[in-house]
């Protein structure tokens, strides 16, 4: 669970207090039980077993209102602790009031809020708590002394030893607690950090991607209109007639990706709101990806109960899988393989070469920052695609494979494309 969102830390915070209620609720009715039949102390047991179960109701309330997903606030949680200091007032009212062992308890409502909530909170929490303890020493239920002397100090003693104890065990365990959750809150605000770094960077490239896109257009056009006259020129060329052929697949090709990448900065697609079967669509990426890369074989192989799952006809998501594909194929010109396996909930990708792998560094900050195994690359299109793929709730990560290569593995949740 992340510790960013305040509803969550409230309400974390509100079940350690629940927890942390119950043990002191069941450790007062111990020592009241102890003082009554061991000690042979006198004590109005009736009245100290109501304000008991009233903590007790209040407790079973707060573990059914930790049912609910209404956030937990600072006024909420201060209620809470004030509800605490109400029914230890209770029972050091009906058990000697300040001279009691155990009045230092106090501190634990006190140090918890200074812990958790805003400074007003916690002053507000120290008048409170002074003016109980202050009451508590005119107005309260006499202890009857069983007799004078040793004894009666040593269970005083014994008292305030037990009180200590309750006291650091319970200090310590909000203070290691907090400690933990400040360090998994700065490790998340990191990496949200890093996000928002990598996504402006992504921001930048898809704006440059933009113009450019409008600026390839008409040249791309015009070099459509020479290959078609010098194929009309040259068609008795057989070998020339081919080169032109091919020249012209990738010219039409090159300008199918151009459209799209207009296309996905905000102008209307052609198969938007289409859906697919997810074998299919992934078919269609492999083949878009090999009339670019027409001398790299690809073999696949898929995994998963048929039909599969209708996904929408998403485009970055289709050219996220071309740019894995891309950099397998730099790494291994020679051949590449995929392998997928699908449930109707989520989709598992493998894209295996046969290069050299990935440092230990690569693959820790793949996708994070643009960083490159290649002499003349950029780290880019990887950068780019874990972007894309981030943004549906998926995963990318690199690993080296056993006997040589890198794996790219792809997880990615299917709910927010599923048709």
């Amino acid at each position: 669970m992340s510790t960013l969102p305040s509803s969550d830390t409230g309400a974390r915070n509100l079940r350690r207090l629940f927890i942390l209620r119950w043990i002191a609720l069941a450790a007062t009715a111990g020592v009241v039980m102890l003082a009554q039949r061991v000690a042979e102390i006198d004590l109005p047991v009736l009245s100290l077993g109501i304000v008991i179960g009233c903590g007790a109701v209040l407790n079973a309330w707060t573990g059914w209102r930790l049912r609910s997903k209404r956030p937990v606030g600072d006024p909420e949680l201060f209620l809470q602790l004030l509800a605490d200091v109400a029914v230890l007032t209770g029972v050091l009212y009906f058990s000697g009031g300040w001279s009691n062992s155990f009045v230092t308890l106090f501190l634990l409502p006190l140090m918890i809020a200074a812990t958790l909530l805003p400074a007003r909170y916690a002053w507000s929490m120290a008048a409170l708590t002074f003016g109980c303890y202050t009451l508590l020493g005119f107005f309260f239920v006499p202890l009857p002394h069983i007799h004078h002397g040793e004894s009666e100090f040593g269970l005083h003693v014994i008292g305030m030893w037990v009180s200590f104890a309750l006291s650091a065990g319970v200090i310590a365990y909000f203070v290691v607690r907090m400690a933990e959750s400040l360090r998994t809150r700065d490790r998340e605000l990191a990496a949200a950090r890093e996000n928002a770094l990598r996504d402006s960077q992504v921001l930048a490239m898809g704006t440059l991607a933009a113009g450019a896109a409008h600026q390839l257009g008409t040249p791309l056009a015009t070099m459509a209109v020479v290959v078609r006259e010098l194929q009309r020129s040259h068609g008795a060329d057989p070998a020339l007639s081919e080169d032109l052929h091919q020249l012209r697949l990738q010219v039409d090709h090159c300008k199918r990706i151009i459209s799209d990448i207009a296309a996905s900065a905000g102008e209307q697609r052609a198969e938007g709101g289409t859906s697919q079967p997810l074998d299919e669509y992934l078919a269609r990426a492999i083949e878009s990806w090999q009339a670019l890369r027409p001398g790299v074989t690809v073999r696949c192989a898929w995994n998963g109960p048929q039909p599969a799952p209708r996904i929408v006809n998403e485009l970055t998501l289709g050219q996220s899988l071309i740019s894995l594909l891309d950099n397998a194929a730099d790494a291994s010109p020679e051949g590449i393989e995929m392998v997928g396996s699908w449930t109707p909930r989520s989709l598992s990708l493998e894209i295996r070469d046969r290069g050299t792998g990935v440092s230990p560094e690569v693959a820790r900050n793949a996708g994070r920052t643009a960083i490159s195994t290649k002499p003349d690359g950029h780290g880019v299109g990887l950068l780019i695609a874990t972007a894309a793929i981030e943004r549906f709730g998926g995963t990318v990560t690199l690993a080296n494979r056993a006997g040589g290569g890198a794996c790219t593995r792809l997880e990615l949740p299917l709910e927010r494309i599923a048709a």
